[in-house]
C-alpha cells in the first residue's frame, strides 16, 4: 500500500517513508491510497484477541512494509500491562445506553499514548526500512497532552531527537510540569507567547522551509513530526474504535452488525478522522459527533459547511481543544472530495483564514457528521452532574464529549449504543474539576490533585503523584517568530 499527499503533490511512498517523512512535501497529509476492509469474520476474530494483538492485526493491513510479526512484538511492548496500568482503552459502563472508552491509562495519562507509545517504534523500523542514516529530529507542536506523550515515547531512542513546542499560558500547570521536568537526553522543551495554533502554524513554516531542509541536510538531520500529521500517529488511533464494537459484543451489549453511534471530543480532528477512518473500514457506525468546546469551530463548519478560523480565540478548562485550525480535516476533506478540491481550499484557509465548500461535499459531510459544542458552564455542570449521580470522575474534555453526546441522543433518540472517547485523566485537570464538583476553588493548581483525592475516594494516577516534587529542567519561552534559530541552538547549528 502506497500513501499519497492530500494535496496531489508527487510524493508516492511506502508506509514507512510515509511515517519517516510525516508531512507530504507540498504541505499536503499522507494518506493510503485505498482504505482496507473489515467483515464480520474480521470482528469475530479480533473479538478473541487482547489489544495488542487487535493492534497489530488492524495496522497490518495499513503498513503493509512491516510484517505482522514485527508489529505484534512492537505492539506487545507498547501496550504492555506495565505502561498501562489499568488496561489500553478499557470499556466504561456509564449506564444502559453510554459507555465511554477510556484512552488514558498509559504513562501521561492521556489518549495521546494510545499512539505515542507505538510510534516511536514504527519510526525505529522506518529508518532501517529505508535505509535512513541521518538523525531524525521530531519536531511537535502541542496544546498539552501531545508534547508530554510524544517526549515520553521518544525518550532516548537511538537515532532520534525530540523538540516540543507549547503556548506558555495554553496549558494546564500539571501539563506543563509533566513536560518541563521530563527525562531524557535526547528530549527538549520551549514555551512560546503565543496560542497552540502559532505553535502549530511554526512548525509548519518549519517543515516547509526548503532552505531550513537543506541546512539539516548538510547537518545529516531531517525532519519528522510526531503530531497526529503523521500518519504512524494517527493509524493506531484507529484500533481503538475497532476494539470497543469488539468489547461490546463480547459483553453481550450488542449483537454482531448492530450499529453504534460514537461522540469524540476534539480539537484538532485527528481522533474522530480515525473513528471515520474505523467506519470506512467496515466497522459497524452510524454516527460520529464531533464534540467542540467554547471554540466550537468545527461545529459551526459541520454546520454550515463555512470554515472561518477569523474569530476570537478562548482559553478554556479544555485546553487540548483550544484550537482553531484543525489540521486533519484536510484528510477528511481529501477522502470526500480528492486532491485538487482539498489543495484549493487549504491555499484559501492560508491566504485567506476560510473557506466554504460546494453542497455535494456538504452532503457528503452531513451523512456522517453531527458537530455539537459546550461552553464552560455546561462543562463544569457535566462534571458534577456525572460524579453525583454517576459516581465517575471524569475530566474536563470527556464532560464535554459526553454533554453533546447527550444533546445528541435527545435530539435523535436512534436507540442505538453511544460510545463516548475519554481522552484524560481527571487529574490532569484536577483544579478545574474539583471547582466544578466543589463550586470552590483549591488551595492552588498542585495541590488540587491531592484535595480531589481526598474528595472523591479516588488515587491519583502514577505518572501525576508527586510531579510537583521533580526538577525543572526546561524553562525557556521564546517569541513564536524565534521557532526557527530555536531549532537550530537546539541542534548546535548556525544559520
Amino acid at each position: 500500500m502506497n500513501y499519497i499527499s492530500t494535496r496531489g503533490g508527487k510524493d508516492i511512498v511506502s508506509a514507512a517513508g510515509a511515517i519517516k517523512q510525516g508531512l507530504a512535501s507540498d504541505g499536503g497529509l499522507f494518506m493510503p491510497q485505498s482504505i482496507p476492509q473489515i467483515d464480520g469474520q474480521d470482528l469475530a476474530e479480533l473479538c478473541e484477541m487482547s489489544y495488542p494483538e487487535r493492534a497489530a492485526y488492524i495496522l497490518s493491513r495499513f503498513l503493509d512494509d512491516y510484517s505482522y510479526e514485527e508489529l505484534l512484538e512492537d505492539c506487545e511492548k507498547a501496550y504492555s500491562p506495565d505502561r498501562f496500568v489499568g488496561g489500553a482503552a478499557p470499556l466504561r459502563k456509564l449506564n444502559d445506553d453510554i459507555f465511554v472508552l477510556e484512552l488514558w491509562h498509559g504513562p501521561t495519562s492521556a489518549f495521546k499514548d494510545m499512539a505515542l507509545q507505538i510510534m516511536p517504534k514504527l519510526l525505529s523500523r522506518a529508518l532501517v526500512k529505508t535505509g535512513e542514516k541521518r538523525t531524525a529530529f521530531i519536531l511537535v507542536a502541542t496544546s498539552g497532552d501531545t508534547g508530554k506523550a510524544a517526549l515520553e515515547g521518544y525518550r532516548d531512542v537511538p537515532g532520534v531527537k525530540i523538540m516540543v513546542f507549547y503556548p506558555v499560558d495554553g496549558v494546564s500547570r500539571v501539563q506543563k510540569l509533566q513536560m518541563s521536568t521530563q527525562l531524557g537526553e535526547n528530549v527538549s522543551v520551549c514555551a512560546i507567547e503565543g496560542n497552540f495554533d502559532d505553535a502549530q502554524t511554526g512548525v509548519k513554516k518549519i517543515f516547509g522551509d526548503a532552505e531550513m531542509a537543506a541546512l539539516l541536510n548538510d547537518n545529516d538531520v531531517f525532519l519528522s513530526s510526531a503530531n497526529s500529521i503523521n500518519w504512524g500517529r494517527l493509524a493506531p488511533q484507529i484500533v481503538y474504535y475497532v476494539s470497543a464494537y469488539c468489547d461490546l459484543l463480547n459483553a453481550g451489549e450488542i449483537i454482531a452488525g448492530e450499529m453504534i453511534d460514537i461522540t469524540v471530543p476534539t480539537g484538532n480532528f485527528g481522533n474522530i478522522f480515525a473513528a471515520y477512518i474505523a467506519k470506512s473500514m467496515g466497522l459497524p457506525i452510524n454516527r460520529l459527533v464531533c464534540a467542540s468546546n467554547k471554540n466550537n469551530i468545527l461545529t459551526d463548519f459541520l454546520a454550515t459547511g463555512t470554515y472561518d478560523r477569523n474569530r476570537q480565540f478562548y482559553t478554556t478548562m479544555s485546553p487540548s481543544m483550544d484550537i482553531l485550525i484543525s489540521s486533519n480535516l484536510e484528510r477528511l476533506l481529501y477522502v470526500m472530495s480528492g486532491c485538487e478540491n482539498t489543495a484549493e481550499l487549504m491555499k484559501k484557509l492560508n491566504t485567506e483564514g476560510a473557506y466554504t465548500i460546494d453542497s455535494t461535499l456538504k452532503a457528503k459531510l452531513d451523512e456522517h457528521f453531527t458537530g455539537l459544542f459546550c461552553d464552560e458552564e455546561n462543562t463544569a455542570a457535566e462534571i458534577k452532574r456525572t460524579f453525583n449521580e454517576d459516581g465517575y470522575l471524569i475530566d474536563t474534555h470527556t464532560a464535554v464529549g459526553l454533554n453533546c453526546a447527550k444533546q445528541y441522543m435527545e435530539a435523535n433518540p436512534d436507540g442505538l449504543k453511544m460510545v463516548v472517547a475519554s481522552t484524560a485523566s481527571p487529574y490532569k485537570f484536577a483544579s478545574d474539576v474539583y471547582t466544578s464538583i466543589t463550586g470552590k476553588a483549591p488551595t492552588d493548581e498542585l495541590s488540587a490533585l491531592d484535595e480531589l483525592s481526598a474528595l472523591t475516594s479516588t488515587e491519583i494516577p502514577y505518572p501525576l503523584k508527586d510531579i510537583d516534587k521533580r526538577e525543572v529542567r526546561f524553562k525557556t519561552v521564546i517569541e513564536k517568530q524565534a521557532m526557527p534559530a530555536e531549532v537550530l541552538k537546539n541542534l548546535g547549528i548556525k544559520g
